[in-house]
């Protein structure tokens, strides 16, 4: 039998670097000659590549606006939806939590559908109810929509592709296509677009709704922080008249109490152990004569060493003298330069302050106040202390100092150069097995840099590499020991008396993976970590009260925009983090100036109308930069806010 000729196999096509060297050889004449000359092919290449890096920058900056625009739906649906989206919500989750608010039952394995259809009244608005605390219509954003009414009973199924990643944000729903439910012209002229206008819409939406009436809602004890410079440099009342004023203009709006920052550079100023408190002692029987709480402050930072400040308190003189022989009882950056505003926290266990550890400094200083004025703790005078634990009172490094050439946004330097917190690091990386990781990073830029500017922060970042995560938690983890070590003695001193811890608002680069801004400050918080979690955990040890600061409106759109910042963002997750774990919450507001819809805002973060739960602020802080009887008054109407937060009668009040 005659053998039939094999098929011969179809050649593949190369791929991938097989491809590459095919194409170079195809170059190639067959006596060995380029097709092109060198030259040429060199310059095309250099252009290619070139081009190649291009669209490479053009395509991050379309992700990070396209994250940004993502971040900002999450934070709507949260605060004016009341939708429970998890913090790392991804575009799944935002799709199941609208599907269960129209009343469709979502499977955990993605199975959607509905058990009956949405009532009557709902369906001219499609198949999500409006609710009260809601404001997500605008005239521009109904213009020309379309709002049609399904007439398709059947259970329509979606199935979500296996094959994508349920943590990212671009999550793709398949959904399988009834033809029956086609386009259909609507049978009802309430279902046309004619006869709702978009003015009737919103004025629906806004008729259920009560912005300026909190009656009925939680009582928020309001404090009136007393401007700095009452108290001068050798602890005496400066002014006795202006605190009589001040104390008597607060009575009238009916505050509850006061906020009185008690200054470590100034009570222990020449000589260790050597406490001189009359000046507070007379600011305090002042108080106790309008009979209004107080609140105390261990201010144990510098105040004041900027271009707009008055007054300028720094640490005591002889930690001053102390640090001239050793600098490095002070934080320092990676060029060595040290900064005054607070002791670095390498030092908290180290005998070197004339003997003493930096935590037996601090506890002494309480138990000094606590002895002090033991009269007014037994009267219940004194309603609350606040440990300082960093610059500026807040729980975090000193990685944004102005006096540093810092300026807004950037990025800041980890402060953590001083020998002592070397040292530090030198036994973790030993106790991890490498040595070699015993080193601050060498690719974080500097105190006004960019993430993008960076080999550590940025896209892909050594921030996210093996050494960079090892020392982002050693870096945090310094920082909660400090938290953990100093309150451990605040509880020792202040027996039975509420304790207040006050944490950053670092919110700038919020909407970018590494959150540059939050590492420096000592919060582990990239997209791909939860950095409040653990530090919330060992205040919870602690039983205090975490006091944030609350941002009545936005920084404005170009600067948000240019720092990918998120207050709001960043608000949402620190207050329900401290919610979930049981712990008080204390807001206060910051120096800026605010309108009247940041009253407003601020009000309804302190007291959200639409948590299920009913949690509040404890109280709130009202600060400003200078006394309230010179007239500048940073919230417009401070008696209608006040009688907001007490859930008074307040109707009329706000002034149009």
């Amino acid at each position: 039998m005659e053998s039939q000729p094999q098929p011969q196999p179809q050649p593949r096509r190369p791929r991938g670097f097989a491809a590459t060297a095919a194409a170079a050889a195809a170059s190639v004449s067959p006596t060995g000659t380029p097709s092109g000359s060198a030259g040429a092919s060199t310059a095309s290449s250099g252009k290619g590549k070139r081009e190649r890096e291009k669209e490479k920058e053009r395509t991050k900056l379309r992700e990070r606006h396209r994250r940004a625009i993502t971040s900002r739906m999450l934070a709507g649906l949260r605060q004016y939806g009341n939708f429970p989206l998890p913090a790392r919500a991804d575009m799944n989750d935002v799709l199941a939590a609208l599907a269960r608010e129209a009343g469709w039952t979502v499977e955990p394995d993605g199975t959607t559908y509905r058990r009956s259809p949405p009532p009557q009244h709902q369906q001219h608005l499609g198949a999500f109810p409006v609710r009260s605390g809601e404001s997500p219509l605008t005239a521009t954003s109904l213009k020309n929509c379309s709002v049609k009414a399904t007439l398709d009973c059947q259970q329509p199924v979606v199935r979500i592709d296996d094959s994508l990643s349920p943590a990212s944000l671009d999550s793709v729903v398949i959904a399988e296509r009834d033809t029956r439910s086609e386009k259909y012209p609507s049978t009802s002229p309430i279902n046309s677009v004619e006869c709702l206008e978009a003015d009737q819409l919103i004025q629906d939406v806004h008729s259920t709704e009560h912005d300026n009436d909190f009656t009925g809602t939680q009582y928020v004890p309001v404090y009136v922080k007393l401007s700095t410079g009452f108290i001068n440099n050798f602890c005496q009342l400066a002014d006795p008249d202006g605190v009589r004023q001040e104390l008597s203009h607060m009575n009238s709006l009916n505050v509850d109490g006061v906020i009185v920052d008690c200054w470590w550079g100034i009570v222990e100023c020449w000589n260790p152990q050597k406490y001189v408190w009359s000046g507070y002692r007379e600011l305090f029987n002042y108080i106790r004569e309008f009979k209004m709480k107080i609140q105390v402050v261990m201010a144990f930072h510098e105040y004041g060493r900027t271009d707009s400040a008055d007054v300028l308190i720094s640490l005591p003189n002889w930690i001053l003298e102390i640090g001239k022989e050793n600098q490095d009882i002070f934080f320092t950056d990676r060029e060595g330069r040290r900064t005054t505003e607070f002791l670095s926290w390498g030092i908290d266990k180290e005998r070197v302050l004339n003997g003493r550890t930096g935590v037996e400094v601090y506890f002494d200083f309480m138990r000094s106040f606590r002895t002090e004025f033991d009269d007014l703790f037994a009267e219940g005078l004194i309603s609350a202390v606040e440990i300082g634990l960093g610059p500026s009172g807040e729980l975090r490094y000193p990685s944004f100092s102005e006096r540093m050439g810092w300026r807004y946004p950037g990025i800041g330097e980890f402060q953590c150069y001083d020998k002592y917190l070397q040292q530090h690091l030198q036994r973790a990386a030993k106790l991890r097995g490498h040595s070699f990781w015993a080193r601050g990073p060498d690719n974080a830029g500097h105190y006004n840099s960019r993430p993008h500017e960076t080999g550590f922060f940025c896209e892909r970042g050594d921030y996210d590499s093996y050494y960079g995560r090892f020392f982002l938690h050693w870096y945090a983890q310094a920082l909660m020991d400090h938290a953990d070590n100093v309150l451990s003695l605040a509880n020792l001193a202040f027996e039975e008396t509420k304790i207040i811890v006050k944490i950053p608002a670092v919110y700038w680069w919020y909407k970018t993976s590494s959150h540059a801004a939050e590492l420096t400050a000592g919060y582990y918080n990239p997209t791909n970590q939860d950095g409040y979690s653990p530090v919330f955990e060992v205040l919870k040890k602690h039983s205090v009260t975490v006091k944030f600061v609350c941002y009545g409106l936005q920084i404005c759109s170009y600067e948000n925009d240019e720092a990918f910042a998120d207050p709001e963002g960043l608000s949402w997750q620190v207050l329900n983090s401290v919610w979930d774990r049981g712990l008080k919450v204390a807001g206060e507001n910051t120096l800026s100036c605010y309108d009247k819809e940041g009253c407003l805002r601020i009000i309804e973060t302190a007291k959200p109308r639409n948590d299920p739960d009913r949690r509040h602020f404890s109280l709130f802080v009202y600060q400003q930069p200078s006394p309230l009887v010179q007239g500048v008054i940073c919230l417009p109407d401070l008696d209608y806010f006040i009688k907001c937060m007490h859930a008074g009668d307040i109707t009329g009040d706000l002034v149009p």
